[in-house]
């Protein structure tokens, strides 16, 4: 359904092929106040950390151990997996450029997420709830690996991604109720603390606004998909 979704807004995608060589797609430069802004805010929750654990814990049941089953499907491979590649894959078969680049867009989102998921964990060292009920228990380079919550990270990178490519209200709306549901699966699954989620948010959704051009670090332009008969690529410029 979602790469249906994709493939019928072509306008949309039309207009978002090359988002480093045309100025008509607005983007806001992220200062260094915009993330002093999220970690802040991402501290401020981690006063709810252990509240919220309780609040969630003592409501958990087998209903909702079953409703969070099927959600944390968006955050793994076998829902984005599938959706970039079908994506890319319809775009080859038909021939359809804007509709490759939109899944090229997809894949690159990923990868930067995953990165940066990755690297942040390795940074913050901090445990899971299941493992310690110590919400400041931060061991930098430890191997813990709660901050931030992997599944949210991509779900929303994921979520994000798609609702600007397909742009339609609906999309947006469900995309970013299903990437929200995930972060709550992480919460009753006793994997994640509030803070961890929150932050995996703000990663995903910034990793997709960068690579599609909304947002800029720096003078870094959003990567451009380079499609040819005989080759794929992607190309990212620095200006100085």
């Amino acid at each position: 359904m979602l790469i249906l979704a994709v493939l019928g807004r072509p306008v949309c995608l039309a207009a978002q092929i090359d988002t480093s060589s045309s100025g008509s797609t607005p983007s806001t430069t992220i200062r260094w106040w915009h993330g002093a802004a999220v970690l802040g805010g991402v501290s401020a929750l981690m006063l709810l950390d252990h509240s919220s654990h309780n609040f969630f814990q003592d409501n958990r049941s087998h209903s909702s151990n079953e409703i969070a089953s099927g959600l944390r499907h968006f955050g793994q491979p076998e829902v984005y997996g599938t959706v970039t590649l079908g994506l890319i894959s319809a775009g080859l078969i038909s021939g359809n450029d804007d509709i490759t680049r939109a899944g090229g867009r997809l894949a690159a989102t990923l990868v930067l997420a995953g990165v940066a998921s990755t690297g942040f964990k390795w940074a913050a060292g901090r445990p899971r709830p299941n493992e310690s009920s110590d919400v400041d228990g931060f061991v930098p380079f430890s191997g813990q690996d709660a901050m931030p919550s992997g599944h949210t990270t991509v779900a929303f990178a994921l979520a994000t991604a798609l609702a600007d490519d397909i742009h339609r209200t609906w999309a947006t709306v469900g995309l970013y109720t299903i990437a929200t549901g995930v972060g709550w699966s992480r919460l009753n699954d006793n994997k994640h603390w509030l803070s961890d989620v929150a932050m995996g948010a703000a990663v995903g959704l910034t990793s997709a606004k960068l690579i599609n051009g909304h947002w800029r670090i720096f003078n870094l332009r959003p990567p451009s998909i380079l499609l040819g008969p005989q080759r794929a690529g992607l190309a990212w410029q620095f200006s100085f």
